[in-house]
């Protein structure tokens, strides 16, 4: 009964190793705002400058690194190295804390570091992916990914949360740290052979372009990546605000916080487990439009929840905010990776990779900053009701574009 894709030992391992490392970041995502929070009392304009943190290299190495895997043969070898680079920056939090010397600006250059070590290694996933799957399993091997990132949201924030509710938030993080030692364990299993070097006579200038290039001038990627993108501003908007909205205003403690999220995301394991029959239902193209819409649409009752409510009802409100967004956003992922893969020519694969990350990754430092900026100018209520708002605006790119008419994966563009 297992899906023929997970029976072949290069994907398995690849698949686990990506599995326990999604587990192990799911408890930093909680652990270090409330850190920064609770431990260091960080104000919501500081909230925001520490999710640009780990954003940022996004938008200033994606283009780089895309070009520069494209020249790298090794590039498995390179994955292993970022794993260990990883464990040991997150790992550096819980002996800072240790030895007493634990500071905002070191959990904003910690978080810079993972996170450009990060955007190295996804550029360099994206190459091993297509490796070790059949074009025809991309949609089943892209919902057991994000299967295994949806189970992970649902059991990281209980481990996150208990771990932090009844030790120290900087000691949860360790989890992720050893996580990461797993990815690089699994990674060093796979003997499969990568992708060849194509060799390019283009300029440097041409090469950093040619990823956005090709994106622009696409009738799919160029619709699907604006809405997307626009989706994940209001996101960061949001999501920068949140663990502070959260913990500071509507009085949830970790513990708690922990077993909502744990729980609400119980929609993002429906969302992976239904996201590739809904493509098949109504195709590839819809789906990806109605996870967008649903996603984005979840928002709202977080704000609506007001402070000094009886806990039960704020918590079942961020609950089901929570179940309605992982549903949507595992439709919307599932099918959006079949969709790029599939659409994206090899000879450039990991530049328009790059490409596509420096828009819809580099989006969201700019969201958290303008984020905890207008937190602390509008206020933390008011900026997540705007941003429940804008989210909703990414539908408007998919009006009459060739996203909505694709029913099955798109046939590779050309160069």
């Amino acid at each position: 009964m297992l899906p023929a894709v997970l029976k072949r030992p290069a994907f398995r391992d690849l698949w686990l190793g990506e599995t326990i490392s999604v587990f192990g970041d799911q408890v930093t995502l909680l652990a270090v705002p409330i850190i920064a929070v609770l431990t260091l009392g960080a104000t919501p304009e500081q909230m925001g400058f520490l999710t640009a943190a780990g954003l940022l290299p996004h938008l200033l190495f994606s283009l780089p690194a895309g070009v520069w895997m494209d020249r790298i043969r090794q590039r498995r070898r390179l994955m292993i190295f970022f794993d260990l680079g990883r464990a040991l920056v997150v790992g550096s939090i819980a002996v800072a804390f240790v030895v007493g010397v634990l500071t905002l600006p070191q959990l904003f250059i910690t978080t810079f570091i993972a996170g450009t070590l990060g955007v190295a290694f996804d550029l360099a996933w994206s190459t091993q992916f297509v490796t070790v799957v059949e074009r025809d399993e991309y949609l089943t091997a892209t919902s057991m990914f994000n299967g295994s990132r949806s189970l992970a949201q649902v059991a990281g924030p209980l481990i996150g949360g208990a771990l932090i509710q009844f030790f120290k938030a900087p000691f949860a993080v360790l989890i992720d740290a050893v996580s990461y030692l797993f990815s690089a364990f699994f990674l060093s299993r796979i003997k499969m052979s990568e992708p060849p070097i194509e060799p390019s006579t283009e300029s440097l200038r041409s090469q950093l372009s040619i990823g956005l290039t090709f994106i622009a001038r696409d009738s799919v990627m160029r619709p699907a990546l604006l809405s997307v993108a626009t989706v994940n501003f209001f996101s960061y908007v949001f999501s920068a605000l949140f663990i502070l909205y959260a913990s500071t205003f509507l009085g949830l403690d970790p513990g708690l916080l922990g077993i909502v999220l744990g729980a609400g995301a119980i929609g993002a394991v429906l969302g992976a487990l239904v996201a590739s029959r809904v493509g098949h239902t109504i195709g590839i193209g819809p789906s990806y439009a109605l996870g967008l819409l649903v996603f984005s649409a979840s928002w709202i009752l977080v704000p609506l929840a007001t402070p000094g409510w009886p806990i039960p009802i704020v918590a079942g409100l961020v609950l089901v905010s929570e179940f309605v967004g992982g549903l949507g956003v595992m439709i919307l992922d599932i099918n959006a990776g079949a969709i790029i893969p599939a659409r994206t020519p090899h000879a450039i694969r990991s530049r328009v990779t790059g490409g596509w990350r420096f828009v819809n990754m580099g989006i969201r430092p700019i969201g958290a900053v303008v984020g905890g900026l207008a937190g602390g100018f509008l206020g933390v209520r008011e900026t997540m009701f705007v941003a429940s708002i804008g989210g909703l605006c990414g539908m408007l790119f998919l009006i009459r574009s060739q996203v909505l008419a694709l029913h099955e994966v798109p046939e590779t563009a050309e160069i």
